[in-house]
């Protein structure tokens, strides 16, 4: 068996609970398929009696058709498969439920919207909206809240309230189940019903899990239930790779495994095959500043290679210039398209980088779809006042949609006939002055906006218009950070400081959205192409280099992350896109985004110091100094004296992390 010493351990446990905690390219799904191959070969278990878990459909079909591969052809009856199919099974055979008892994407879009109009709801993207309230019910479901102790993120609590009892009832009417239902009345079966659990937990005597840092609560519980009495219980995890809180995993239920199993062993997988010296080691440096994890050392197999490289930009438009050379470069010394990856916090991000890589004619393919700005609900508002402003008669659909936008208290009564005539509705509201005086303001606006440049037009209607006093109200109204809208506008009026003209933008934006669509259609077909990914979603992935851009503060960590948690979540998040990269790691930062100034995120720099270790005499470079040497090191303090300026400050350890200095 050609493994090492940690993995051997591990596949050859046999009795009782195990943790396996395995970092990135240590071979987990080696151990995972060997182990089970052991099992039957060597401790003569029936394969019916195995169980293997994962969280995905491919993973599933990925580890079985493995597994297959090593028993030399043969296929054992081994289960292989999800939380949700093993549970689900155990539903069918309790219940006679059916594949049609389970909630589409579709119906439960089509039951939210019902809901939101019953309770006269006010938002501007419903999809965004529904997406949000569909993650807070699972959230609430998953975790076992309590519906009366909870306080919803997107809306009063009293509606959320509603919503969730009626969305409830829907699905009960309907005889329907969602995912989340799914393990909670699997939960139920199983502690109710003596004899079905005895059933499965006898068919089940050996449970293998895969990623079982992104275990939730109700998952683990139904877990727990199935491996009594014998607790043959082998989960495979890294903690410090959970990245779905979001999605209710819960990374302390695999930190507290060994208190609920006090006879657990536990191994680690401490060689990362996959990446070079320099990458674990930068990797290694990040997670440590985690406080909720288990320790661990990890190697690797390879040679130190290339050093990593930190890329600072006065601004976005240079960073995204210096990405686009990079990639040219590579793809000139005979780097295949495909061993690169650019990765990036949210999906947002790559907008000016996906047009750029478009002008150059860099095939590149997309894991997640990149919203078209000009597509979001605000493009729409800026875009109707500006068509409003440009032709001869405004139409009242149009009017309709930014009447409001601002507040200026406008009735739809005011409005008699499908073409807006401003007088009859100062006509309306002749006995309100200062009715008469918004609508007067609303007109000269109008005429303003004509002849604009359209940067100036959007900046007009962020500033004088009031729009975005409109979004500070819609913000507070759906508990969200206003920054997540303003810098929508922001990112609008960056985009037509290049066109004189409106005809000219909207000609550009219509190419834009044309060559986008066209390139996420080629991007299916191709595969010599730059991957774009989140962060998210590049878990489990690996690439020969990898770019992670926008390494800035507020950006990851997201500003939206305030708790430690929220902070630790984030830094494991990071973790995960260095250690995707096997040979050459890049990070990218700017010192300026949408005119606001923005720190280098603490996790660039936590990746290029221990700051314990920071020494005397070290060089560094400071954001706005330049080229530094550390002139005393004394407790948190550091002196540091730079060349260019001539000057000397004295900074603490956790600035120079948190906010400026860079390896020079």
């Amino acid at each position: 068996m050609n493994v090492n010493k940690s993995q051997y351990r591990a596949i050859t446990h046999k009795e009782g609970p195990m943790l396996v905690l395995a970092g990135p390219g240590s071979g987990k799904t080696l151990t995972i398929t060997s182990r089970t191959k052991y099992l039957i070969e060597e401790c003569g278990v029936q394969p019916e009696r195995i169980l293997v878990i994962t969280f995905t459909k491919a993973a599933a079909t990925e580890m079985k058709e493995r597994f297959f591969r090593m028993m030399d052809g043969a296929r054992p009856n081994v289960t292989f498969g999800t939380f949700h199919a093993v549970y689900f099974t155990i539903l069918k055979y309790a219940y006679g439920l059916k594949a049609d008892n389970i909630l589409r994407d579709d119906q439960r879009i089509t039951y939210l919207r019902e809901l939101i109009q019953k309770y006269q709801i006010e938002v501007e993207d419903e999809n965004e909206y529904i997406a949000d309230l569909t993650s807070e019910i699972s959230k609430v479901k998953s975790e076992k809240i309590d519906l009366a102790n909870y306080y919803s993120a997107n809306c009063a609590s009293d509606v959320f309230r509603n919503l969730y009892t009626a969305y409830g009832e829907k699905l009960k009417q309907a005889r329907l189940i969602d995912f989340d239902d799914m393990l909670i009345l699997c939960n139920e079966l199983l502690v109710q019903n003596e004899s079905v659990r005895k059933f499965w937990q006898s068919r089940y005597t050996y449970i293998l899990i895969d990623e079982f840092q992104d275990i939730n609560k109700v998952q683990y519980d139904n877990i727990k239930i199935l491996a009594e009495p014998e607790n043959n219980l082998f989960i495979v995890g890294d903690d410090d790779q959970s990245i779905y809180r979001f999605r209710g995993a819960k990374p302390e239920i695999m930190l507290g495994f060994q208190e609920d199993y006090k006879d657990a062993q536990r191994v680690v997988l401490d060689y990362n095959y996959r990446s070079t010296q320099n990458i674990v080691d930068a990797a290694g440096l990040v997670i440590k500043n985690n406080t909720k994890r288990f320790e661990k050392d990890i190697k690797t197999i390879h040679e130190s290679g290339e050093k990593i490289k930190v890329k600072h930009f006065k601004n976005q438009k240079e960073e995204v210039e210096a990405v686009i050379q990079d990639i040219l470069k590579e793809k000139q010394e005979g780097r295949p398209l495909e061993e690169i990856a650019v990765l990036f916090r949210t999906n947002t991000q790559p907008r000016l980088l996906a047009a750029k890589m478009v002008e150059y004619n860099i095939p590149f393919k997309m894991r997640d779809e990149i919203p078209n700005l000009y597509h979001h609900w605000i493009s729409k508002n800026l875009f109707t006042y500006i068509k409003m402003a440009r032709e001869e008669q405004v139409l009242r659909s149009d009017f309709l949609q930014v009447m409001n936008r601002p507040k200026r208290y406008i009735s739809r009564d005011a409005l008699e006939s499908e073409v807006v005539d401003f007088e009859k509705i100062k006509m309306y509201y002749s006995d309100k002055d200062w009715m008469v005086e918004r609508i007067e303001k609303l007109q000269y606006d109008l005429a303003m906006l004509k002849n604009m440049a359209p940067y100036g037009a959007v900046r007009y209607l962020q500033n004088a218009v009031g729009y975005e006093e409109y979004l500070k109200e819609y913000a507070e109204y759906r508990k969200m950070n206003v920054t997540e809208l303003t810098d929508i506008i922001d990112e609008i009026a960056e985009g037509a400081k290049d066109f004189k003209d409106y005809n000219e933008w909207f000609e550009h934006i219509k190419n834009y959205t044309e060559e986008m669509k066209k390139q996420a259609a080629k991007a299916k077909n191709i595969t010599n192409a730059v991957t774009f990914t989140t962060m998210h979603s590049s878990k489990g992935l690996e690439y020969e280099s990898v770019y992670i851009i926008d390494a800035n503060e507020t950006i990851v960590p997201h500003k939206k992350s305030v708790t430690d948690a929220d902070i630790e979540e984030e830094r494991r998040m990071f973790y995960v896109a260095i250690t995707r990269a096997k040979k050459k790691l890049t990070v990218y930062s700017s010192a300026e985004r949408y005119h606001k100034e923005l720190s280098v995120s603490r996790f660039v720099n936590e990746m290029l110091y221990d700051v314990e270790k920071l020494k005397e005499n070290a060089v560094v470079y400071h954001n706005k100094y330049k080229k530094g040497v550390i002139k005393k090191c004394d407790g948190d303090k550091l002196t540091i004296y730079f060349e260019e300026s001539k000057r000397t400050f004295v900074f603490s350890k956790s600035y120079c992390i948190g906010n400026h200095i860079l390896e020079f």
